[in-house]
């Protein structure tokens, strides 16, 4: 009777308002909806944090399948465990079309789908773990590798055949075979000899139960699952979010804080000109705020940062030397760009791979030692009087003494010898009273108290230099 009376409105409302009749059948789920979601790129930050967004959507669309087209050649580790993570969690189906490339961090994603789909000359494996150059990485990390593809293909259960009186069971995917994807030395009889990788093709895929099928399309994908009349929404990143993606890959992060420590050197060396103090302010800007937006950066720990720099400010300029201010402000600056980077907004390391606190503290300390060097190279290129490209900044001559050319007042000379008695305390610099009149001066050796009496052993640049009489 219910039903009855359903397609009695939907009739009604198709001759009075055809468009509102199809969002009612959306709506009330006559056509299943597929959710598909792209990752034709290296394995990233980016797209860990765009799986979440898609997977939320999905979830808000109350979606039927949720579809990975997948075409890349691996990436890092911990985010496609990440992603593993989330699929295997994922309450919906989530099935994985491999079109072309399935290569190491890819291979890992799509064992933990629930059915993988390839196109004819695709291939999946070769999920051995390398650095930046191509070169293998040390057993441990292999071994990390190694366990979380056998995992991951576990996950999937088996089942228990009975022969007679034998009784075996048998994995829907087998965990050795995931296994010998990153371990070369695993000998499989009639798979993978010792000393290779494995890698399969679609047809080796599908024969060890590493492929549900085999299709040149989408279409053809959920043709195969049972899906032909459907309704497909397909995940779009908008520019910021590409934009977010992009600030927050490790090396643009590390190319960043260059930037920082640049600026602030540059502006420090020829203050006044105001620029690389903006260049600076920009590229942090940049470093924290699409950390900030997506919930890794707190607002504790972007003070932490602004609070070492003005620490590190104050040694500079208002406590010459180099004591507790000047180490507390690198120690606070340094810390803050390193948990930036990590997801403890809470101050908790539960949840945080020791991988990714090394990765972090790798990034920021490269990142320092690679600004500080390449101010330092760029201050001679760009500031050098005859050939730099900010050479107009700089003067081109030198005004000899010689020549009549005096920079300080030189009756400071006088002083020297004199007795007076420190006026303000000493440490090392401060004030001294001499002949009723008040000078800056700099304790030659020591800290000199108030009150105590002094001799001037050397008059510099309008700086009196002294020691207790």
């Amino acid at each position: 009777m219910k039903s009855g009376l359903l397609w009695l409105i939907l009739l009604l409302l198709t001759v009075l308002n055809p468009a509102l009749a199809q969002d009612t059948i959306t709506t009330t789920g006559q056509k299943p909806l597929i959710y598909k979601f792209n990752i034709k790129e290296n394995i990233a930050p980016a797209v860990w944090r765009q799986t979440q967004q898609a997977f939320e959507e999905a979830d808000s669309l109350d979606a039927d399948v949720i579809l990975i087209h997948m075409n890349t050649y691996g990436g890092t580790v911990l985010d496609a465990d990440s992603i593993r993570t989330k699929i295997l969690n994922s309450t919906r189906p989530v099935y994985v079309f491999i079109d072309n490339n399935a290569a190491s961090a890819g291979a890992l994603i799509s064992v933990a789908c629930d059915s993988i789909f390839m196109r004819k000359g695709a291939s999946i494996g070769a999920a051995t773990v390398v650095n930046q150059t191509g070169e293998k990485m040390p057993d441990k990390y292999q071994s990390y590798m190694r366990s979380i593809m056998r995992a991951t293909a576990e996950s999937h259960g088996g089942d228990t055949i009975i022969s007679g009186q034998d009784t075996t069971f048998q994995w829907f995917r087998d965990p050795k075979i995931a296994e010998a994807m990153v371990d070369e030395s695993i000998y499989i009889p009639g798979v993978i000899d010792t000393g290779k990788i494995l890698t399969f093709t679609p047809s080796e895929a599908m024969k060890y139960g590493f492929c549900e099928g085999i299709a040149e399309n989408v279409p053809e994908v959920l043709e195969q699952i049972g899906y032909e009349d459907y309704e497909l929404v397909e995940y779009k990143p908008t520019a910021l979010e590409k934009l977010i993606g992009f600030l927050v890959n490790p090396m643009v992060s590390g190319l960043l804080i260059m930037a920082i420590l640049g600026g602030i050197y540059f502006e420090m060396q020829t203050p006044g000109i105001g620029f690389p103090l903006i260049i600076a302010i920009a590229a942090a800007f940049a470093y924290f705020a699409p950390l900030y937006l997506e919930g890794l950066a707190a607002n504790w720990e972007i003070m932490l940062f602004i609070v070492g720099l003005i620490l590190i400010a104050v040694e500079i300029f208002v406590l010459p030397g180099f004591g507790i201010a000047g180490l507390l402000g690198i120690t606070l600056s340094f810390t803050g760009l390193v948990l930036s980077l990590l997801d403890n907004i809470n101050f908790n390391f539960e949840g945080v791979h020791p991988e990714k606190i090394l990765s972090a503290l790798t990034t920021v300390i490269v990142a320092l030692f690679g600004g500080f060097l390449l101010s330092l190279v760029l201050s001679k290129r760009l500031f050098t009087a005859n050939s730099g490209a900010f050479k107009n900044l700089s003067l081109h001559s030198t005004q000899e003494k010689e020549e009549g050319f005096v920079g300080v007042d030189t009756s400071y000379k006088y002083l020297i010898g004199h007795k007076g008695v420190a006026y303000t305390v000493l440490r090392p610099s401060g004030k001294v009273k001499i002949e009723g009149k008040i000078y800056d001066a700099v304790a030659g050796l020591g800290m000199i108290d108030r009150g105590d009496e002094i001799i001037v052993i050397k008059a510099e640049a309008a700086q009196l230099y002294v020691e207790k009489a």
